[in-house]
C-alpha cells in the first residue's frame, strides 16, 4: 500500500505530488495520457501563483523559460494599466504555456521521488476503513492510504464518489485553438483589432509559444454543442471566422482545436473520507482572467501539506477537512467572478453598457488593485478566527537581513520568523523551524507561517504563540532537543 495516489497528471496533481514528497510522504500519480499533452490551455502564472513557485525554489525554471507580463484585460477585457502597491514582492504574471509548466513540475516532482505513471486510467474506487482501492483499466488494482482526484472537469474520481457536482450548464460557446494563417499577419491584426472594438471574444494571437507564424485562434461558437467531449473541426474554424471577421485568414494546418463553454460547476464536497478532489474536479468555471489553473495549483498547495500532516500521524484534528473548508470559498468566489467576466463579454447592449461603467471604476486605483488583487489571488485571506490583521493572510516576500523571506520555504514546513529573539519551538522543532531574523518591510514582531506561507499567528506573547501552535502542527515531539527550537534556520 502506498501513501497517496494521485489520478491526474497535469499542473494540480504534480503540484500536489511534489508537495507531498516534501513531507516525505509516497506519492504515485497516475496519467490516462501515454505522452504528455502538447497542448496549453492554460497560459500562464498569476502573481499568487508566481509566489508559490517562489516559496518552493521554483522561481528561477519559470523565469528562464516564461516572459513576466504586466497586462491589464484581466477582467472582462478591461484593459487599465497594472495598479501600484499590489500587495506583493512579485507584482506580474508570468507567460509560461502549459505544457511547459507541466514539463518542470514533473521535473520537480520526480526530483523529489514521486513515481508518474503515464498510460494508467482509472474506472473503479472503493474505500473502507484502511485505505482506497483503485481499479484501472487493465485490470489490475492499486491500495493507497488517500487518493486525491486532480483529473479534470470530467473526473472520473468524482464521479465515482457521487459527489454532486451542482452549477449552471453552458450557455455559450467558444472555439479555441493553435494554427497557421497565410494572410499577412499586419492585415490579421488590423482585421482583430476592429473586430475586439465590439467581440471581445475574438483573436488571433502571433507566434504562440514561439513558433513563428503560429495563431491562438479564438472565436464564439454558433451555438453549444450537443457532444461538448468531440473537438471542433478546422472547417468550423473556418465558417466562424468568416461569419464573426469576414474572412477566414487563411487558417490551415491545426496543432490541437478545442471548445470552451461559460459552464459553472463546484464540487458539493472536496473530501470524502480517505479520498479528496482538487483542481477541475472540484470546480469549472470560463477561462475568462486565466484563473483556471492557478486556481488549481493553488489548491494543491493548501493540501498538500495538510494531508501529509495526516498521512504522517501529526495532523491535528480538523487539519485535513480545513481543504474544503478554506479552498471551496475561494473556488464559489472564482466562479462568480468568471460568471461576471463573462457578462462583461457579451455584445448585447447591456453587456457594454456594465463593461464602460467598470471601466470607468477601474480608473479609480483602489477599485483596479482590488479587482487585480482578486484575479491574481494575493488577496485571499483565510477565515482563521479573530486576531491581527495579517492573520489568514499569505505574507509576501520580504527582505531579511539574512537574505529573502521564501528563501527559507522551499522545504514546506512551518516557520516561525521571530525578530525579537525571545520565542520558541521547542517540542515543533520537527516540523517549524525558527528563524530569527528582522525585517524593515514587516511591522509585527513575530509571525507563524504555516507550510503554505499563511499566517497562522503574529504576535510577541511565547504564551499565546505555544496556544496556536498545536492548532497546525499538532502535538509536540517527545525527546525533541531544546537546542534544536532555538537555533536559527540559517
Amino acid at each position: 500500500m502506498t501513501d497517496v495516489i494521485v489520478v491526474g497528471g497535469g499542473p494540480t496533481g504534480l503540484m500536489l505530488a511534489g508537495e507531498l514528497r516534501l513531507a516525505g510522504v509516497e506519492a504515485v500519480v497516475l496519467e490516462r495520457l501515454a505522452e504528455p499533452s502538447s497542448q496549453s490551455r492554460g497560459r500562464g502564472l498569476h502573481a499568487r501563483s508566481v509566489e508559490v513557485m517562489d516559496q518552493r525554489g521554483l522561481l528561477g525554471r519559470f523565469l528562464a523559460e516564461s516572459e513576466k507580463f504586466q497586462v491589464g484585460g484581466l477582467f472582462g477585457g478591461i484593459m487599465k494599466p497594472w495598479p501600484d502597491r499590489l500587495d506583493t514582492a512579485h507584482p506580474y504574471g508570468l507567460a509560461t504555456p502549459q505544457a511547459v509548466t507541466e514539463r518542470l513540475l514533473e521535473a520537480w516532482a520526480r526530483e523529489l521521488g514521486a513515481e508518474i505513471r503515464r498510460g494508467q486510467e482509472v474506472v473503479a474506487l472503493s474505500q473502507d476503513a484502511d485505505g482506497v482501492t483503485v481499479g484501472l483499466a487493465d485490470g489490475t488494482d492499486l491500495r493507497a492510504r488517500y487518493v486525491v482526484g486532480c483529473d479534470g472537469g470530467r473526473s472520473t474520481v468524482r464521479g465515482l464518489l457521487g459527489v454532486g457536482f451542482p452549477g449552471e450548464p453552458a450557455t455559450v460557446e467558444t472555439l479555441l485553438g493553435d494554427m497557421e494563417a497565410t494572410e499577412d499577419p499586419a492585415t490579421v491584426a488590423a482585421v482583430v483589432e476592429e473586430v475586439r472594438k465590439t467581440e471581445l471574444r475574438f483573436g488571433l494571437s502571433p507566434d504562440v509559444d514561439g513558433q513563428k507564424g503560429l495563431y491562438r485562434v479564438i472565436v464564439p461558437a454558433d451555438g453549444v454543442a450537443e457532444d461538448r467531449s468531440a473537438p471542433p473541426t478546422l472547417e468550423e474554424f473556418q465558417r466562424r471566422l468568416r461569419a464573426v471577421a469576414g474572412t477566414d485568414f487563411g487558417v490551415h494546418s491545426p496543432r490541437w482545436l478545442s471548445r470552451f463553454g461559460n459552464a459553472t460547476r463546484q464540487a458539493e464536497r472536496y473530501r470524502v473520507g480517505r479520498v479528496l478532489l482538487a483542481g477541475d474536479a472540484a470546480h469549472i468555471h470560463p477561462p475568462a482572467g486565466g484563473q483556471g489553473l492557478n486556481l488549481g495549483v493553488q489548491d494543491a498547495f493548501n493540501l498538500g501539506w495538510k494531508l501529509a500532516a495526516e498521512v504522517r500521524g501529526r495532523a491535528p484534528d480538523g487539519l485535513l477537512d480545513s481543504y474544503h473548508a478554506e479552498r471551496h470559498p475561494v473556488g464559489a468566489r472564482v466562479l462568480a467572478t468568471t460568471r461576471a467576466a463573462m457578462t462583461l463579454l457579451g455584445t448585447d447592449p447591456g453587456a457594454t453598457a456594465l463593461r464602460e461603467l467598470f471601466s470607468r471604476l477601474m480608473d479609480f486605483e483602489e477599485v483596479n488593485r482590488h479587482i487585480t488583487g482578486m484575479i491574481t489571488a494575493v488577496d485571499i485571506r483565510y477565515d482563521l478566527g479573530e486576531g491581527h490583521e495579517l492573520l489568514g493572510r499569505r505574507l509576501r516576500d520580504v527582505q531579511l537581513k539574512q537574505g529573502r523571506l521564501y528563501e527559507h520555504l522551499h522545504h514546506a514546513r512551518g516557520l516561525l520568523l521571530d525578530q525579537t529573539g525571545r520565542l520558541s519551538v521547542e517540542g515543533w522543532a520537527d516540523r517549524v523551524d525558527h528563524l530569527v531574523d528582522v525585517s524593515d518591510e514587516l511591522d509585527v514582531p513575530a509571525v507563524l507561517l504555516r507550510p503554505d506561507g499563511h499566517v497562522a499567528w503574529a504576535g510577541e506573547s511565547q504564551e499565546e504563540l505555544l496556544a496556536h501552535l498545536p492548532r497546525w502542527f499538532g502535538v509536540t515531539a517527545p525527546g525533541t532537543p531544546p537546542s534544536a527550537s532555538h537555533s536559527p534556520s540559517h
